[in-house]
């Protein structure tokens, strides 16, 4: 049964007249498709042809209805008689009136921030309830005259929106956002904003929202230099995958850390990634005091004029004369543009303009009057691309990383009162490879490899950058994320009691500090729509052990879910591993995700038992980017669990998790993510001992 409506009498009329605007809606959508599929693309020229025929075809393809979903979810009422119906997008009718407004202009923001005291113009908040496309229940706020009782009551219609269980990717919450988070959502697009969220707060939400939103305000420039998503890993990125499109932004790269650094592109070549490394070769790789060696060992190239010139100064040949620059000169030549901060590769390209004057003045001494096609002629000249190869030689990144990695006495040279002799030993290969193209890099030299890059060629950056689980990743991660939003500004998501590297960020300063982003604004998010009170109550009691500096989350969902803590009587021959699957299996015959947490020595053994019992599950250590919809119950290892939600889980053995890592602290934490993943409830199953906290 439908929940009755608060407040407004004749809810089956009400409902029967929202759903014939529904109805209208959907038919005047129908209508926009075919006017845009009927035009045709005349740019004035072939190229232009093309280019307006990929934005028809993305047009077209924008106004596809999903039939299983409602065009508007809500409607506010205006003091002007204005009625405004809010959906995923904007449908207008045949003389350009709105029919849905889509969540993202100015006027939707009283659906999400009006109040009684202050309420703007808004005097009636509507919610719908849908199911399968089609409206069945609605909810009325009155906030100039309130029915009697209705401040007492919260909305179902919402809690049963949060709580609705799921099988597939994340869902956008368009229907749901909270006035806290979209505040966020609609921050200025020069602000860059981070949001320290507690589990279930919603912040990996409201910062695909406000992506698509700045899409939404920004169109042209965002579109025009792109919007990014960095994830932790590939099942985190499916996993949110298909928020953006639901909400049609197709055009957003989404992407890891290590795939962002080693694609090709902006100049670079293609990085491969093959070998791992032990954490603390990581940690130091990824310490910021590495840009330094970075910057040292690039422009250690530089030539000595005295050296690598003959004569030791510059000489053009024209005519029957050899004008000469002196070696001091080309010296003061090469320090001014070092000292300029500009890239190496803009120096190469400079550099030729920069001794073709010097060559002018001489000619100007001796009485000539050369005009700018003389330098111009000079600069290109064989000899002075001659001398600036000896000069400036060209690099390539890895090839730098490689001798660093190799060459103990380059290193040495390059990191000088950087690092110590202990920090040395412990970058260098045991057995240097020959060459850069047969090293095995891992995901910290790939970072390396990226830094370099940019000390040669500047990169491009991007309009937007949302970064998520943002404090597990190194200095020099970050640095590497924040050359893509260098002109632009970004959303930083995360939370620091959710940090499970060594490297793991102290604060958000730091981190924002070495994003290049030292301004930007930190908001706290402590209330959780997603995960249960009884689920984040349990998992918070770790939090004193943690993150003692933060605040424990608060649960606002009016159901408390459910915790089930089994033990497991290993001496009596009861197995957990079999216990954990038969519970699997038994939440099968309801609705929703089920997620099984194992650690990660766990993964094979856990596979196995689901397979022997059974139970079709995708295993996210083995996803792919490419590879379909995953299978209703999906078998995590603890260390990719960050980030993922199900509306069931089921976490094996928290001792083993705990165990798992090189201290306990970072075993606790990769503990509390593990247990803040459930919707709706939350299974513990254990032979060993729990961690005393949790007793």
């Amino acid at each position: 049964m439908p929940a009755p409506a608060r407040g407004t009498p004749g809810t089956p009329d009400v409902l029967a007249a929202e759903q014939r605007h529904l109805d209208r809606a959907r038919a005047e959508l129908v209508r926009m498709r075919e006017h845009t599929l009927s035009l045709t693309a005349d740019g004035g020229d072939p190229i232009a042809d093309a280019a307006l025929a990929r934005v028809l075809d993305r047009r077209a393809a924008s106004l596809v209805d999903d039939p299983a979903t409602a065009l508007f979810f809500g409607r506010t009422d205006h003091d002007s008689g204005e009625v405004l119906h809010i959906g995923r997008r904007h449908v207008t009718d045949a003389a350009g009136d709105p029919v849905v407004v889509d969540w993202r202009a100015d006027v939707s923001r009283g659906f999400y921030r009006a109040s009684r005291a202050e309420r703007g113009d808004v005097r009636l908040r509507r919610r719908f309830g849908v199911e399968h496309g089609r409206l069945t229940a609605h909810e009325d706020e009155h906030l100039t005259d309130p029915a009697p009782g209705e401040d007492e009551r919260a909305s179902a219609i919402l809690a049963r929106e949060i709580e609705r269980p799921r099988s597939g990717p994340m869902r956008d919450i368009v229907a749901t956002i909270q006035p806290e988070q979209d505040a966020l959502v609609r921050a200025d697009a020069a602000t860059t904003v981070c949001v320290q969220g507690a589990p279930g707060t919603g912040k990996t939400a409201v910062g695909l929202h406000r992506a698509a939103w700045l899409l939404y305000a920004h169109r042209e420039r965002l579109t025009r230099q792109g919007v990014l998503v960095v994830g932790p890993n590939t099942a985190f990125l499916q996993h949110i995958g298909a928020v953006l499109p639901a909400l049609g932004e197709v055009r957003v790269e989404q992407r890891t850390v290590t795939g962002l650094v080693t694609a090709p592109g902006g100049g670079r070549k293609d990085v491969a990634v093959r070998a791992a490394e032990p954490a603390a070769v990581a940690a130091l790789k990824g310490d910021a005091r590495m840009a330094e060696v970075a910057r040292r060992a690039v422009w250690s190239a530089v030539g000595d004029p005295a050296h690598v010139l003959d004569g030791g100064a510059f000489v053009l040949p024209r005519g029957s004369r050899r004008w000469r620059v002196p070696g001091y000169r080309v010296r003061e030549l090469l320090d001014d543009l070092a000292g300029r901060g500009i890239r190496y590769g803009a120096a190469r390209a400079l550099l030729p303009q920069r001794l073709a004057h010097a060559v002018l003045q001489l000619f100007e001494a001796a009485g000539d009057s050369p005009d700018d096609a003389v330098q111009d002629a000079v600069a290109r000249s064989a000899d002075v691309k001659r001398a600036v190869n000896r000069l400036l030689p060209a690099q390539d990144a890895a090839k730098v990383l490689h001798r660093l990695l190799s060459d103990a006495e380059f290193l040495t040279a390059c990191s000088g009162g950087v690092l110590d002799d202990a920090g040395r030993e412990l970058l260098l290969w045991e057995r240097p490879p020959r060459s850069a193209g047969t090293a095995r890099w891992s995901d910290a030299d790939a970072v390396l490899i990226d830094e370099i890059a940019d000390q040669l060629t500047r990169t491009p950056s991007r309009a937007h950058v949302v970064l998520d689980e943002a404090q597990d990743l190194s200095p020099m991660q970050l640095r590497a994320v924040g050359r893509r939003c260098s002109t632009g500004a970004a959303t930083v998501l995360g939370d620091i009691a959710q940090g499970t590297t060594p490297w793991s960020a102290r604060s958000w300063p730091e981190v924002l500090e070495h994003l290049g982003k030292p301004g930007g604004h930190v908001e706290v998010l402590d209330r959780g729509f997603r995960v249960p009170s009884a689920v984040i109550d349990y998992a918070a009691r770790l939090l004193p052990a943690i993150a003692p500096e933060l605040s424990v989350p608060r649960s606002v969902r009016p159901d408390p879910g459910r915790l089930d803590v089994l033990a497991v009587d290993a001496d009596a021959g009861e197995d957990a591993l079999a216990r954990a699957v038969a519970v699997v299996a038994d939440l099968l015959r309801g609705d929703g995700s089920i997620g099984l947490v194992v650690a990660d020595t766990t993964t094979d053994a856990a596979a196995g038992a689901l397979a022997a019992a059974g139970v079709p599950a995708t295993r996210l250590d083995a996803v792919h980017e490419d590879d379909g919809l995953p299978e209703r119950v999906s078998l995590v290892p603890a260390t990719l669990v960050k980030g993922l939600e199900f509306d069931r889980v089921v976490v094996l053995e928290p001792a083993d998790v705990v165990a798992g890592e090189p201290d306990e602290r970072t075993g606790l934490r990769r503990l509390y993510v593990a247990l803040t993943r459930a919707v709706s409830a939350l299974t513990v199953v254990h032979a060993r001992p729990l961690p005393e906290q949790l007793r």
